[in-house]
């Protein structure tokens, strides 16, 4: 290694990117982005994981061939948001003054997400938010999301937006179009990784018949917990009990919801309570699905990616990308609703199988790379030579195909 020095005082070392996961779905998405940097010399990336999903988030991160930097302890069970969000905050300074990042980057809208923002400006350090511009349009809904992302915006020094409505919206809010990316959204580059890295293969349950329409259903959201949680079961155990296809309800590990499901969707024919899965093998899952039922946003987008009709089950949905093509559609948690929104595609298999066209409305696979990119060129120090050890070679393979399709 070779260092060239600014003035012969000072060594150009790369820039130390931070990248704050919590949550399962963070990981996914910003495993891409972790890859795209490690691709580039002049960046160190490292991974932070706060421990809001301690177990779900590194295990994510696994199967894109990372490792966290740091694994932050997770806060007690049973807190608050409140206790929650002081627990992470406290842990996100005391690694920002040990790791020293030049940047740091958080991703949609999580508590996580929030409070790396705050630590970030209260540190004086410069925020990217990935998935930027994300708005439902009534701020208790999702909640505490909503109050997140837009809250996010006031820290962030670089907002990627994953879509033309997300970009213009962040336009509408008067932030400087300078600081604001057309990114598109990194869960699509996931979704290719994964299916590159993962072969594709037959991961449902052997006792779902291939034979009948699969439907996949996942409920999670704290807004719908409760009786809408319990709506959602309820008309998931209706679909089952018509006969004539297979449904498949993916828990969330939360016991408060599992708890529910399987005293309401246990003992029942054709209906199939699966723990949370793996993401290859979810992803095998969505993919052979006739029809979702979710209120995930990111199931919303892989779901669209794939070309599987989306029941949203919610009142308001920030990817509202979907809707206007038509691959989804607001059904909301009354059962009834639910019931009937379900039964009018199931009665018209072949209508349901030719709607079943992939849909680019949430990215090309690229995003990664420009989100990349934009932080190399703004924050680091394209001189240095001081470079860092050599990636892996199961992360420079995967670089390679992000390069490859920027």
């Amino acid at each position: 290694m070779s260092p060239l020095d600014a003035g012969d005082s000072q060594i150009l070392m790369p820039l130390r990117v931070s990248l704050i996961v919590g949550t399962r779905p963070e990981a996914i998405k910003l495993a891409p982005v972790a890859i795209a940097l490690l691709a580039m010399p002049e960046v160190e990336p490292m991974i932070w994981c706060t421990g809001q999903h301690a177990h779900w988030a590194p295990e994510m991160l696994a199967h894109f061939n990372l490792e966290p930097s740091r694994l932050m302890p997770p806060p007690p069970s049973g807190q608050g948001l409140t206790q929650m969000a002081s627990h992470i905050l406290t842990q996100m300074q005391a690694s920002i003054q040990d790791d020293r990042p030049q940047v740091m980057i958080v991703q949609g809208d999580t508590l996580s997400a929030f409070t790396g923002a705050v630590a970030a400006s209260y540190a004086g350090l410069p925020l990217v938010h990935v998935e930027a511009g994300l708005r439902s349009g009534c701020r208790k809904d999702p909640f505490p999301e909503e109050a997140h992302r837009r809250a996010i915006a006031a820290f962030a020094d670089l907002h990627c937006a994953p879509t033309e409505a997300a970009w213009q919206t962040l336009i509408d809010e008067k932030l400087p179009a300078s600081e604001v990316l057309l990114s598109g959204n990194t869960v699509i580059d996931a979704l290719h990784l994964i299916r590159d890295l993962v072969p594709a293969n037959d991961l449902t349950p052997a006792t779902v018949d291939p034979a009948r329409p699969l439907l996949v259903v996942t409920c999670h959201r704290r807004e719908n917990w409760g009786a809408r949680y319990e709506a959602v079961c309820k008309a998931t155990l209706q679909l089952a009990r018509r006969g004539d296809c297979e449904v498949a309800f993916v828990a969330h590990p939360n016991p408060a919801l599992s708890d529910i499901a399987r005293v309401l969707l246990d003992g029942q024919p054709r209906l199939h309570r699966l723990p949370p899965l793996a993401y290859p093998s979810f992803m095998n899952l969505l993919e052979r699905a006739a029809l979702v039922l979710t209120d995930s946003g990111g199931i919303q987008e892989e779901a669209a990616a794939l070309g599987v009709p989306t029941l949203v089950l919610r009142d308001t949905t920030e990817r509202s990308e979907g809707v206007a093509a038509g691959i989804a559609k607001l059904v909301g948690t009354v059962e009834a609703d639910i019931v009937s929104a379900a039964s009018s595609l199931l009665d018209d298999l072949p209508a349901l199988r030719a709607s079943r066209v992939p849909c680019d409305a949430y990215g090309d696979g690229r995003a990664a790379y420009r989100i990349a990119s934009a932080i190399r060129e703004r924050w680091s120090d394209r001189r240095m030579l001081a470079v860092r050890p050599q990636i892996n070679d199961p992360a420079a393979a995967l670089a390679s195909r992000l390069r490859a399709r920027a």
